[in-house]
C-alpha cells in the first residue's frame, strides 16, 4: 500500500498525532487508482495503520516551516528548504478493514506510515452500506444533515442513542439551533423504520419565544404543508389561552417558590394551612380538643388528698365541660373514656373532712393521664397523615386557604397567636394579590370554585397528546369550567379524534415571569411522577422527549432568588433520573455557561454551533472529552445550518451542516433595509388590535387568523 502512504508519523499524544508529509508530495493532492485523493485540508481524514486496523484521524492544523541555512562564507546564501506538517486527531477505528468504532485502543508508533482516506474506508466511517433491516440498538441511520468536507456523505444519528441519555443543541442565536431541532423532529417522522412509521411518539416542545407553531403547521387534506407526513404528527399547539396548569397540582416547594413565605414563621403556617385545606377535601378532618378544655384537664390532674381542692370543684364549670365532651367527635379516638376519667376522678369522696384516698385518686389521675397520651398519639398521627397528603395533586379552594385555612393554623399554635397573626398578614396579602391578578390566576386557574372531574387525569392526557384518544367520548355538557371546555375545544379540533398527536408545542411567550419558572417545573415534574408511577414491567414503555428551548432561562445555573429555581430543581433530578423512566431532554440554549451544570453534565451527545462568547467556548470544551478539544477550535467561525456534532449518538465526532427544514420555525432575522425600502401595508401595525389584546394579557393573531378562530 506504498502508493497510499502521504507521509509519516513524527509524534504521538493520548488523541493527537503530528505527521511530516513526504517531500515528494508536491501539491495537497495526491493521484490513486480510483481517484484523486486530498491529503491536507481542515475536517478531512487521513489513516494510519496499525496491522490489520486503521486508525481514523480527522486533521485540525496545516503548518509549513521554513529552514534558511546560511553557510560559514557569508556571501553564500541557500534557498528555502520547506517541510509541511499536519496535526490531527485521531477519532476512531476501522477494525479489519470492515467495521468502523468510535476510539482508539492501539496507538501508532514513531515513523508510522500514514495513507489517504479512500471511498471505501468513508463508507466504512459514515455507514453507508445499505441495510434491509435496522438495528435500532446499534445502527446509526437517521441522517440529519450531511458532511461539508465530504457532500456525498449522509451524517447518520441513532435516535436511541441521541434521546436516552439526554442531548443538547448549543450555539449563538441565529446559529441554526431551533431549525435543528425542528429538522431532527422532522427527520424522526419523514424516516421509514423497516417498512413501519412513527405512530405513538410524545414529544413535548416548551417554546418560550412562540416560534414552533410554524414548523409544524398545516393541513394535510388540504396539502399546503411542504412536510408530507405532518398528518402522522397531529401536532397540537397550546397558547396562553389553553395553557392551564391548575395549583391544586403544585407541591409545597411550588407554593414555597412562588408565594415566598419567610422560613421562620410563614413558611410553617402556610404549610399547615395547605394540609388543613387538602385534609378537609380527603375527609382527613382533624378535630382537637381546643386549649383552655386540655388546661382545665391538666388542673384537675393538680388536685391532692387535701379536701379543700374538692371545695372547688362548682367553681371548675363541670357541667359545661362534660357536655362539651359529650358533642366533640374526634374520629377514631374514642372521647368517652377520657370523660369516663375525668367523671371518676369528680366523684371521689373525701374519708374524712381532711382528706381524701390517695389510693383512688392516683388511679383516677393515672387513667386521666393514659387517655391524655392516647389522645396526643391520636392527634400527632393524623397530623402527620395530613401533612403526608400536602404534595398529592388534590383539589382545594385557594380563596378558603387564605380566608379560613391560614387562621386554623395559626389557631393551633401555642403562642400569642395575635403576634403570629401579625407577621403573616403580608403573607395573606401576597396570596390574595395573585388571586386577583388575572395573569397569574388564570394559567393557575386560582379562582377555580369547585373540583374537576378527573382534572389529573385530563391535564396529563391533554399535555402528552392523548386527550383525544383518551376522551373521545366525552360528553361537553360535563364540562363545568373554562379549562374543561378548552380541553373539549381542543378535542373537537384534531385532525384525527382517535390519534395521539405525537408533538405538543407549549407556547411560554406569553406567560408572566412571575409564573413562568413555576409552570415549567410543574409540567416537567407531573410528567416524572406520572411514568415513575407505571407498574415495574412497564417502566420505559412510553418515551417521552422533553425538548427545553431556551433552557437558560428557567435551568439557569446562578439561582435569580434567594432560593433555588424551583424549574431547575426538576429538571435536573429529570436529568438524573428520568433516563430510567424513559424521560429524554434535549436541551437548546445560547448561553451553555448560563446554564444548569448538573443538566449538561448529564447530556451524551452535543450538537454545537457557533459560539462565539469565549466563557461559553471553554465551557463546552470541559464538558466534552480532550480528544474533541481540537475539533472545538472551530467554534467561532462555523456558518449558520453547520455545527459539530459528537457523542454516543453519532459514530464519530464531525462537522456537519443541518439539513434544510421546510416549514422553519418563526426564527429568521429581520431584514432590516428591505423593509425600510418599502411602504407598510395599510393598516399596519394594527396599533389599536395590538394594543386591545396586550390590556387582555393576549396576543394578536391578525385579522386572517383571528376571523378564523372567532368561527370556530
Amino acid at each position: 500500500m506504498s502508493e497510499r502512504k502521504i507521509g509519516k508519523v513524527i509524534s504521538v499524544d493520548s488523541f493527537r498525532v503530528f505527521i511530516k508529509l513526504d517531500g515528494d508530495l508536491k501539491s495537497l493532492y495526491k493521484s490513486g487508482y480510483e481517484d484523486i485523493y486530498e491529503v491536507a485540508r481542515i475536517n478531512s481524514y487521513l489513516i494510519i495503520p496499525i496491522g490489520s486496523d486503521k486508525i481514523v484521524a480527522m486533521v485540525t492544523r496545516v503548518k509549513a516551516i521554513d529552514e534558511t541555512e546560511l553557510s560559514k562564507d557569508k556571501e553564500a546564501i541557500f534557498l528555502t528548504d520547506s517541510a509541511r506538517y499536519l496535526v490531527a486527531t485521531m477519532i476512531g477505528t476501522i477494525e479489519g478493514d470492515k467495521k468502523y468504532i468510535q476510539g482508539v485502543y492501539n496507538y501508532p508508533v514513531l515513523d508510522n506510515p500514514v495513507w489517504y482516506v479512500t471511498k471505501r474506508d468513508l463508507d466504512n466511517i459514515f455507514d453507508q452500506k445499505e441495510k434491509t433491516t435496522i438495528d435500532f440498538e446499534k445502527d446509526y441511520y437517521l441522517p440529519i444533515g450531511s458532511s461539508p468536507s465530504f457532500s456525498d456523505y449522509k451524517i447518520k444519528i441513532n435516535p436511541d442513542k441521541f434521546f436516552g441519555k439526554h442531548a443538547a443543541i448549543l450555539g449563538n442565536t441565529g446559529s441554526g439551533k431551533s431549525c435543528t431541532l425542528t429538522s431532527i423532529v422532522h427527520s424522526l417522522f419523514e424516516f421509514t423504520y423497516n417498512d413501519k412509521n412513527l405512530k405513538n411518539a410524545h414529544i413535548i416542545i416548551f417554546d418560550t419565544n412562540g416560534e414552533y407553531k410554524q414548523a409544524f403547521q398545516g393541513n394535510p387534506d388540504k396539502d399546503i404543508s411542504p412536510f408530507k407526513k405532518l398528518e402522522l404528527i397531529n401536532p397540537f399547539h397550546i397558547d396562553k389561552m389553553g395553557m392551564k396548569v391548575p395549583y391544586w397540582f403544585m407541591n409545597f416547594d411550588d407554593f414555597d417558590y412562588l408565594f415566598d413565605p419567610s422560613a421562620g414563621t410563614q413558611a410553617p403556617i402556610l404549610k399547615r394551612a395547605i394540609a388543613l385545606s387538602k385534609g378537609d377535601e380527603l375527609s382527613i378532618i382533624v378535630n382537637e380538643i381546643p386549649p383552655t378544655y386540655i388546661q382545665w384537664i391538666y388542673s384537675l390532674l393538680n388536685f391532692t388528698e387535701n379536701i379543700d381542692d374538692y371545695w372547688k370543684i362548682d367553681n371548675f364549670k363541670i357541667p359545661e365541660y362534660l357536655n362539651y365532651f359529650n358533642e366533640l367527635d374526634l374520629g377514631e379516638y374514642d372521647i368517652q373514656a377520657l370523660k369516663d376519667a375525668i367523671q371518676k376522678l369528680l366523684d371521689i369522696k373525701p374519708a374524712n373532712y381532711n382528706k381524701v384516698d390517695i389510693k383512688e385518686l392516683e388511679t383516677a389521675k393515672g387513667e386521666i393521664k393514659n387517655e391524655l397520651a392516647k389522645y396526643e398519639s391520636y392527634l400527632q398521627e393524623m397530623k402527620s397523615t395530613q401533612e403526608q397528603n400536602i404534595d398529592l395533586p388534590i383539589w382545594f379552594p385557594f380563596q378558603k386557604l387564605i380566608n379560613e385555612d391560614i387562621d386554623n393554623a395559626i389557631d393551633e399554635q401555642e403562642s400569642s397567636s395575635n403576634r403570629i397573626r401579625e407577621f403573616v398578614s403580608t403573607l395573606r396579602l401576597r396570596l390574595q394579590s395573585y388571586l386577583n391578578d388575572e395573569r397569574i390566576a388564570e394559567p393557575l386557574l386560582l379562582k377555580q370554585s369547585e373540583n374537576i372531574t378527573d382534572s389529573l387525569a385530563k391535564f396529563l392526557a391533554f399535555v402528552l397528546g392523548d386527550f383525544c384518544k383518551v376522551y373521545q367520548d366525552a360528553d361537553s355538557d360535563s364540562f363545568t369550567s373554562y379549562y374543561e371546555e378548552n380541553l373539549n375545544k381542543t378535542a373537537n379540533e384534531k385532525l384525527q379524534e382517535d390519534r395521539v398527536s405525537q408533538i405538543t408545542i407549549i407556547d411560554m411567550s406569553l406567560l408572566p415571569y412571575e409564573v413562568l419558572e413555576t409552570i415549567t417545573g410543574l409540567v416537567g415534574r407531573l410528567i416524572l411522577d406520572f411514568v415513575s408511577r407505571f407498574p415495574e414491567k412497564d417502566r420505559g414503555k412510553m418515551p417521552i422527549i422533553l425538548a427545553l428551548e431556551e433552557a437558560q432561562n428557567y435551568i439557569p445555573e446562578k439561582n435569580k432568588k434567594d432560593k433555588e429555581s424551583i424549574s431547575k430543581k426538576v429538571f435536573e433530578r429529570i436529568a438524573r433520573e428520568g433516563r430510567k423512566y424513559g424521560i429524554s431532554l434535549l436541551v437548546s440554549s445560547q448561553r451553555p455557561f448560563e446554564l444548569s451544570k448538573t443538566v449538561l453534565s448529564q447530556c451524551n451527545s452535543f450538537i454545537i454551533h457557533r459560539l462565539q462568547n469565549p466563557e461559553d467556548q471553554k465551557y463546552v470544551r470541559q464538558l466534552v472529552s480532550s480528544a474533541n478539544e481540537d475539533i472545538l477550535q472551530q467554534l467561532p467561525i462555523l456558518p449558520q445550518q453547520h455545527a459539530i456534532i459528537m457523542g454516543d449518538a453519532v459514530r464519530t465526532p464531525v462537522q456537519v451542516k443541518i439539513r434544510t427544514v421546510s416549514p422553519t420555525p418563526n426564527s429568521n432575522d429581520p431584514k432590516f433595509i428591505q423593509n425600510w425600502l418599502s411602504e407598510n401595508e395599510e393598516g399596519f401595525p394594527n396599533y389599536k388590535a395590538i394594543s386591545e389584546a396586550w390590556q387582555k394579557g393576549e396576543k394578536y393573531e391578525g385579522e386572517n387568523e383571528q376571523n378564523q378562530n372567532n368561527e370556530d
